[in-house]
């Protein structure tokens, strides 16, 4: 089963050139002007700009959430490159730091820096736990964020500057929860990690499977830094449920072997965006083939995965084989960006003013796929309507994206998994 809204073939540059530092640094910020210029296509042109945008990102470099990390820089990368490249009247300086998480807590440190340094606008974080720790902070020093991955139903409406280009976990969970039940299973056990994320996703996809007829026989949490999982795979293999739904993030890959020398099926595993990756190169000594998971985003061009690693080993790095988010965090910079140049104003609350209007979701904008297409009619006096990679990207009234997708994956002999819907 597939929720979508929309998918776009990528129109984006080839490859990624190492940004230099002097092409970050352009002089002349400028402020919101007195006079707003016209929302109609063909109106009076905006007075030309030459914006320096500082932004940070805040992902997972270490902890539960690393696998994700990677993917999400390098769509973040290409995207400041792809912007600078454009010449058209905004430059990004890009300052990274860890996320860690909040076992490790790197963020606590990672974040003073970044606001520090002076940003106005943050992609990140990946978690939804700290998200929900940072916020407050980058809201007082006027940060807009952003970020590619939250997907606690919490952060609905949660404040003006605040936007995420994933969609609510209600969505995944009503995905998924059908999935299960549309797969023939009648009972289902439900392990899951017990914060923000994990209790949220969890409530979802009972409430769909428990909807569509099934019934939910056994659930069981652990606290996120936990190391032994015995307990909760006990209590949900002595119920012996058709199928286990597993909401983590890492522990996936403890977690699923002891269910399989439970007496599991690790064949009838249901697993979500936290924890879907390929395991192919990961010594979990079972086999996941026939084993589903879900994951937000649009089907992605084949030839994503090469601009990713353009712009990522550009910087040094090791090539990435995983798009998990990418897509997302590629348009939260976009959508950062055209914002600014829209406002004609790198100050994060002008930046959160224009975001719903350059994603669509107010007025009557020009669509557009690719950075220069939609700079060139802000700069020609017009309203964009950026359609991203991860969906249409079209934000409501509480800074969600509408109509997001949902893809459902399914695991092969070699514990990789495709898409399928």
């Amino acid at each position: 089963m597939n929720a979508m809204k929309g998918s776009r073939p990528a129109r984006i540059f080839a490859a990624a050139a190492m940004i230099s530092a002097s092409a970050l640094v352009i002089s002349g910020c400028s402020s919101t002007p007195d006079s707003t210029p016209s929302d109609k296509p063909g109106g009076d042109k905006p007075a030309a700009v030459d914006l320096t945008l500082k932004l940070g990102s805040l992902l997972p470099v270490t902890g539960q959430l690393a696998f994700l990390g990677a993917p999400m820089e390098a769509g973040v990368q290409l995207a400041v490159s792809q912007i600078n490249e454009a010449d058209a009247g905004i430059t990004i300086d890009l300052s990274q730091a860890d996320e860690g998480d909040l076992d490790n807590k790197a963020y606590e440190t990672s974040i003073a820096k970044l606001q520090s340094s002076g940003i106005t606008a943050m992609v990140g974080a990946a978690s939804s736990g700290v998200s929900k720790l940072i916020l407050d902070g980058n809201v007082g020093a006027g940060i807009v964020t952003v970020s590619p991955s939250n997907t606690s139903a919490d952060f609905t409406g949660l404040s003006p500057m605040y936007f995420r280009t994933a969609p609510s976990d209600n969505l995944q969970g009503e995905v998924l929860g059908n999935q299960i039940a549309e797969d023939g299973n009648t009972t289902l056990g439900i392990i899951y990690q017990n914060d923000p994320y994990g209790t949220g996703l969890a409530e979802a996809i009972k409430n769909t499977f428990e909807s569509a007829g099934g019934e939910v026989v056994a659930e069981a949490s652990y606290n996120q830094g936990d190391g032994q999982f015995n307990a909760q795979v006990q209590t949900v293999a002595a119920a012996k449920p058709d199928a286990v739904a597993i909401v983590s993030y890492e522990q996936f890959k403890t977690i699923a072997p002891l269910l399989g020398n439970a007496g599991i099926d690790t064949g009838k595993l249901y697993l979500v965006d936290g924890n879907l990756s390929n395991y192919a190169k990961d010594d979990l000594a079972i086999k996941l083939e026939g084993s589903k998971g879900t994951r937000a985003g649009a089907e992605l061009p084949t030839d994503f995965l090469d601009q990713l690693n353009a712009a990522w080993t550009a910087e040094g790095n090791d090539p990435i084989n995983d798009v998990t988010y990418s897509a997302e965090a590629y348009d939260a910079v976009m959508l950062i960006a055209l914002s600014a140049l829209k406002a004609q104003s790198v100050e994060g609350k002008d930046i959160a003013s224009k975001m719903r209007e350059v994603s669509g979701g107010e007025g009557d904008g020009e669509k557009c796929s690719t950075f220069a297409d939609c700079a060139k009619i802000i700069n020609d006096g017009g309203t964009a309507d950026y359609e991203g990679l991860s969906g249409s990207v079209t934000f409501d009234e509480n800074n969600d994206p509408k109509g997001a997708a949902i893809g459902v994956y399914e695991y092969g002999a070699d514990n990789n998994n495709s898409r399928i819907g």
